[in-house]
């Protein structure tokens, strides 16, 4: 009887190193805990700065092109017909692709600000076997045709994340960029230039490298810490803007959650969903664009407003805008962020 009371546990050493682990786990929830409140009072600290951009006349040239508008500001140094004539190729790219990858011809009449305006109808159905021509959708005055516009939201942000390099084919691959092309040495680099200020806006810093993406098209610098936003609010309708970021390669720079279209409802209502969504006691906002539509909101918002000019001999154009005058928009609404290190 006394070697067996005295016989270990067979079950003591298992016991041992479950409590072992329990108390590990412990340990490494509280670590955890303790991290995340670092992290979330480091990114209530940190700076964030949102750039608003309008498309047209702004990052991209369009509507001038069409017009002759851009060709007058030369002063008969430009040839308009020329200009004309790539406005509407691009026009008709738009438009084709709008309507044979992006729903437009079924959805032109059912505008949205955003794609995720519809999203609490989406029930997440599997929609790989979906056939969108046959699902009876007409205008979503009721919840069924909003279910079906939203799946079709959801299909659109997928194929937006993907690249046209993955639904055009090499033709039509190579017609793009060669239009491109044609248009960036038209406008004198203004394309690559607004483009090169996006990425410069996304770092926070003239090298563009010095960065890391966080989610959603917010962009934290390794060199400054500050977070950097770009969003784009058109006062087009949404789905040709979403195609025109992808035509003009600015999809990587501008996720389909920030592209806002105020077709409908008005700049100043998206500035003001703008900022309720980013909104922090750190959060710096600018907007930048030509009109006069996104010169008032911002003035209503009180944020600082960058006024593009299509003319050579601006600065404020592409090329010739810089980061360091926008940083010095910034300075004028918030201060200056570095004012503290100006000694050292």
């Amino acid at each position: 009887m006394n070697f067996k009371a005295n016989r270990p546990n067979p079950f003591q050493h298992s016991m041992d190193i479950a409590d072992h682990k329990r108390r590990h786990c412990f340990l490494w929830g509280i670590v955890i805990f303790v991290l995340s409140l670092f992290w979330l009072i480091d990114m209530n600290n940190q700076i964030t700065n949102v750039y608003i951009w309008d498309m047209d006349e702004t990052l991209i040239l369009l509507k001038s092109l069409l017009n002759g508008s851009y060709a007058e500001a030369f002063a008969g140094l430009k040839d308009a017909q020329k200009g004309v004539e790539i406005g509407k190729m691009w026009e008709k790219h738009i438009l084709q692709i709008s309507d044979d990858f992006f729903f437009y011809e079924q959805i032109e009449n059912c505008n949205k600000p955003f794609l995720e305006a519809l999203s609490k109808y989406d029930d997440g159905q599997d929609l790989s076997d979906y056939d969108f021509n046959q699902d009876g959708f007409s205008p979503p005055h009721d919840d069924l045709n909003k279910r079906k516009l939203a799946y079709r939201h959801r299909i659109i942000a997928n194929k937006y994340k993907q690249g046209l390099h993955n639904i055009l084919d090499q033709e039509m691959m190579d017609l793009w960029d060669a239009l491109y092309k044609m248009t960036d040495e038209y406008t004198d680099g203004w394309l690559s230039s607004a483009r090169a200020l996006l990425e410069q806006c996304l770092a926070g810093n003239e090298d563009p490298t010095i960065c890391n993406t966080i989610a959603g098209g917010v962009v934290r610098s390794n060199a400054t810490g500050s977070r950097h936003i770009n969003v784009l609010v058109t006062s087009g309708s949404l789905i040709p803007s979403l195609v025109k970021c992808l035509l003009f390669r600015l999809d990587n720079l501008i996720s389909h959650e920030n592209v806002y279209s105020s077709w409908d409802v008005g700049k100043l209502q998206c500035f003001q969903w703008i900022k309720e969504r980013f909104d922090n006691r750190n959060t710096h906002f600018c907007a930048i664009g030509d009109g006069w539509e996104e010169c008032e909101a911002a003035q209503a918002m009180n944020w600082p407003f960058i006024k593009v000019d299509l003319r050579p001999n601006s600065s404020h154009r592409f090329p010739g805008l810089t980061l360091r005058t926008v940083g010095f928009y910034f300075s004028i609404v918030y201060g200056n962020p570095d004012s503290e290190n100006d000694d050292d």
